[in-house]
């Protein structure tokens, strides 16, 4: 049993009343992160200073007291010192190699407010944010473990009108029993995974079902009039489209790496440069439909919490073209080519079923290695190269 930080999401329904008060909290959050995220560039480029979150805090101190920006007054006062946190680790992110340069918010984009524990209240259940006068309404579809505090809680409004609550608690996760069976798992796009036992999980494409769809719904939008009502619900409907393939990807793979933390002790994967992958332009959509990344994320902080073990092989390993019998590799594997026969051995291989067995073979030497990067045989091309294994 480890004790973990964990959120859990509910849908909101809040009052008119309450959705004003919030559209406000946006509106100041975002004012206040653009403010800060043009203080720090401009101190940077004009005198090359480097401002932190107490400089800004201080100078946002300083500029409520402008008759100007008088109005930041009028909603809580944490959520937009919580957006100056937000963007000091966005700029430590982007430092440290992990994202990109911060970017100003977007109105149209999604709103999001956090509340830390002296912004809210936490009674009988029920969820009171500072500055309204009466609780939540929200949609409890499982309940919260007994005898936790929420620490914050994060209100956050979707391009598609929808309001969901993040209740962030720390929680006594207790460990699964350790079992034997391990899994290797290939990620592929004709089919989801492919698991080194043989079971294939076919690829759902959310979006290419309602691909049409959406086509249809943006047509219409750039046809309305720019500032009209018409144009507004139709991007709505647009919006919609994108949230019921985000929600129905999401729900998948929540499902299914899930099913696969409780039923193996040890799942190895690949380690997939999805950013370089999508830049294949016959490739790209359907890369970014699949949610590779997503998967193998969630597959990542359930092993934590549950006592299993995630490892990752390393993305030049030759899973593919490496014969899992006799440990031939072949010089190169064409992407159209499903089944092959290794020439050392005489061994028919189905490709995909193949680099899964390698990926469980070289993840349980890593593992046994102390985390060690062990790539066993040769992994090199003639031409003394490593070349990686490019997979549909």
């Amino acid at each position: 049993m480890s004790t973990q930080k964990r959120a859990y999401k509910f849908r909101v329904y809040p009052t008119d009343e309450q959705k004003q008060m919030l559209a406000r909290t946006f509106g100041c959050v975002r004012v206040v992160y653009n403010w800060g995220l043009r203080q720090k560039t401009d101190a940077y480029c004009k005198e090359q200073r480097r401002l932190s979150y107490k400089d800004l805090s201080s100078m946002l101190t300083d500029l409520k007291k402008q008759d100007d920006y008088a109005w930041l007054n009028e909603v809580s006062c944490v959520p937009t010192q919580q957006s100056l946190r937000h963007l000091n680790k966005a700029f430590l992110n982007f430092f440290e190699g992990r994202g990109k340069y911060p970017v100003f918010k977007k109105k149209r984009h999604d709103q999001s407010a956090e509340y830390t524990r002296s912004a809210f209240m936490w009674r009988n259940g029920h969820i009171t944010l500072a500055k309204m006068s009466e609780p939540l309404n929200i949609r409890w579809s499982r309940p919260l473990p007994e005898g936790t505090v929420p620490s914050s809680v994060t209100v956050r409004k979707d391009c598609a009108n929808r309001y969901f609550i993040s209740i962030l608690l720390e929680e006594d996760i207790a460990h699964l029993d350790p079992i034997e069976k391990t899994v290797g798992a290939d990620l592929g796009l004709t089919s989801f995974v492919i698991l080194s036992d043989g079971e294939v999980i076919g690829n759902p494409k959310f979006f290419h079902k309602d691909e049409k769809k959406l086509a249809k719904a943006q047509r219409r939008h750039s046809k309305k009039k720019k500032g009209s009502k018409n144009r507004d619900k139709a991007r709505l409907k647009v919006a919609r489209i994108h949230a019921r393939v985000a929600d129905r990807r999401r729900d998948f793979s929540h499902k299914l790496s899930t099913r696969l933390i409780r039923e193996n002790q040890t799942i190895c994967v690949e380690s997939l440069q999805v950013k370089n992958m999508v830049k294949n332009r016959k490739l790209s959509k359907a890369i970014s439909d699949v949610g590779w990344s997503q998967f193998v994320s969630q597959l990542e902080y359930k092993a934590q919490w549950y006592g299993r073990n995630l490892v990752k092989i390393d993305t030049w390993y030759p899973s593919s073209k490496r014969c899992f019998d006799c440990g031939h590799i072949l010089d190169s594997l064409p992407l159209d080519v499903r089944m092959w026969t290794c020439p050392e051995c005489g061994v028919v291989h189905d490709r995909d079923l193949n680099a899964a067995q390698n990926i469980r073979s070289v993840g349980l030497t890593d593992l046994n290695a102390c985390g060690e990067a062990v790539r066993p045989d040769a992994v090199k091309t003639k031409s003394g190269k490593p070349q990686r294994s490019r997979k549909p």
